[in-house]
């Protein structure tokens, strides 16, 4: 064709309209009535984070990094504490913890904060696509994303497990892409699995939701309402080649077998973390997440009962080992929140009316979107509030004092200070920290917990390890022992911590 019958065809009125009608569809999905749901759970996400910037676990993961960062190794043994000093450790999140340094590296506090911004607000997206996958209803799969954000309250925070549930969350969509709409999609999960490994323990979850999907690709019976239907042929043969493959992506890591299997070993042996850690111990219904925890669990498995509707067997085991999960440990509750919101939104998706683009009125939604968009930007915090949260959750006028007044020696801190202390003063190598593993294993949890809630006499742990003074919390129960010792002395407190010191004779 000619460049003049090109033109031609061009600047036709046929081709005009259709080009009207292009960018007519395109603005009508931009600012369509989904993506205003989507932009209020990223509103409502920010609203929730913004004030959850210093976690005690935050400021380890910030060295390993940083040490990452510099030196282009990953630690191998602790080498932050006296009391494990030399341990083999493994550090399992070194590429999450390298991204944590990344970010600060480059803007500091606020760079962290925006590495939460970013990460949760695409976890809650993520599960609000996979909510409106599952139920091809928008509206129903606002709902999900609710509850999706609900149950993530529960650990919102600057934490490699951020990025492990965001690559749950992408493995459910790749999983469910592949089922109902193109095989190929479940090309990806390998990739997924080695950078996930890498990232976060939570991977071996991945491997269990896996397994299970390969399990029912084969699966076929009828129960009464309890259904299990196969795939195609071919389908099955791509789900069980995508599993075979994510198992050997695993092997791409830099700490081989130590990885994989560390975390099985890890909650195999963590007796003692697994009850006294408050994010380990069972959920409870005092807790609005704990009724809404039973109250969805409940309605999934009652509806079909009065619907008399069919319940694929797929998703009562997915709903089962989440329930499961989340009752015996309540920061599990963030992983009932990814897989069973889903479940939930599928079984609702006629209760509200479906979405029609055709339908969707665009001008309210520009409106919607031009109001949203500058709350989401204001509600970043100043480099002055992420300081302020700084220091209202750690002992920093502790730790000045501390070095004003010259303390050297050995330190027994707070379990929930060693974090910090590991990054903002590591001239002083802790007593313990938020690795629970290498303490646990190595018997200083347990020292430490009978320590601190004075179920044995505190003098003998502290002339064991040659302590020299006590950075503690004001409310810790030892507290009230330690001045009555012979030779020890409050030198300081403030309205958090305080700090006792050996007193030398002179």
């Amino acid at each position: 064709m000619s460049s003049s019958v090109q033109l031609e065809a061009l600047c036709a009125p046929g081709a005009e309209e259709t080009t009207k009608t292009q960018a007519n569809r395109l603005l009508r999905r931009v600012f369509s009535f989904p993506v205003v749901l989507g932009a209020l759970l990223v509103l409502l996400t920010v609203f929730t984070v913004r004030s959850r910037f210093s976690d005690p676990d935050l400021w380890y993961h910030l060295k390993i990094g940083e040490i990452i960062w510099n030196t282009h190794s990953i630690p191998r043994v602790d080498s932050f504490s006296f009391t494990a000093n030399g341990h083999a450790w493994v550090a399992q999140e070194w590429l999450s913890q390298l991204t944590m340094y990344g970010a600060y590296k480059l803007g500091g506090y606020s760079g962290l904060m925006l590495w939460l911004w970013v990460l949760s607000s695409a976890l809650i997206l993520g599960a609000y696509l996979l909510c409106t996958l599952h139920s091809q209803n928008p509206k129903i799969a606002f709902v999900g994303g609710m509850l999706t954000w609900l149950f993530s309250t529960i650990g919102l925070a600057i934490r490699p497990h951020i990025l492990g549930y965001v690559f749950l969350v992408c493995e459910l969509i790749l999983l469910h892409l592949g089922r109902s709409r193109d095989r190929r999609w479940l090309l990806a999960l390998p990739p997924l699995f080695a950078l996930w490994i890498n990232c976060h323990g939570s991977f071996f979850l991945g491997l269990i939701v896996l397994a299970v999907a390969v399990l029912f690709a084969f699966t076929n019976f009828r129960v009464g309402l309890l259904v299990a239907e196969p795939l195609g042929k071919r389908c099955q043969m791509m789900l069980v080649a995508a599993f075979v493959f994510s198992i050997a992506a695993l092997g791409l890591n830099p700490l081989g077998f130590r990885l994989i299997f560390n975390p099985v070993e890890v909650m195999g042996k963590l007796h003692m973390n697994l009850t006294q850690v408050a994010e380990w111990k069972p959920t409870n219904l005092d807790d609005i997440r704990g009724v809404a925890l039973f109250g969805v669990a409940g309605l999934i498995l009652i509806l079909p009962l009065l619907r008399r509707t069919e319940l694929p067997a797929q998703e009562v085991l997915l709903l089962l080992l989440g329930f499961g999960f989340a009752a015996q440990h309540s920061r599990m509750l963030f992983v009932f929140g990814i897989l069973v919101p889903p479940i939930f939104c599928r079984m609702l998706a006629g209760a509200w009316d479906r979405y029609h683009m055709e339908m969707d009125r665009v001008l309210p939604n520009v409106f919607m979107m031009a109001l949203l968009t500058p709350l989401i930007v204001l509600l970043f915090p100043s480099a002055r509030d992420l300081k302020e949260q700084v220091e209202r959750g750690n002992p920093v006028k502790a730790l000045e004092y501390i070095g004003r007044a010259g303390l050297s020696g050995r330190m027994l801190n707070e379990y929930v200070y060693g974090g910090y202390l590991i990054w903002a003063a590591p001239q002083y190598k802790v007593f313990i920290d938020g690795r629970g593993d290498i303490f646990e294993l190595t018997g200083i949890f347990a020292e430490y917990g009978e320590w601190l809630t004075v179920q044995a006499d505190p003098k003998v742990l502290l002339d064991k390890y040659h302590i020299d003074f006590c950075l503690l919390s004001r409310d810790a129960p030892v507290t009230h022992v330690l001045p009555l010792l012979p030779g020890w002395k409050m030198v300081y407190s403030d309205a958090s911590s305080s700090v006792f010191a050996r007193q030398r004779p002179i």
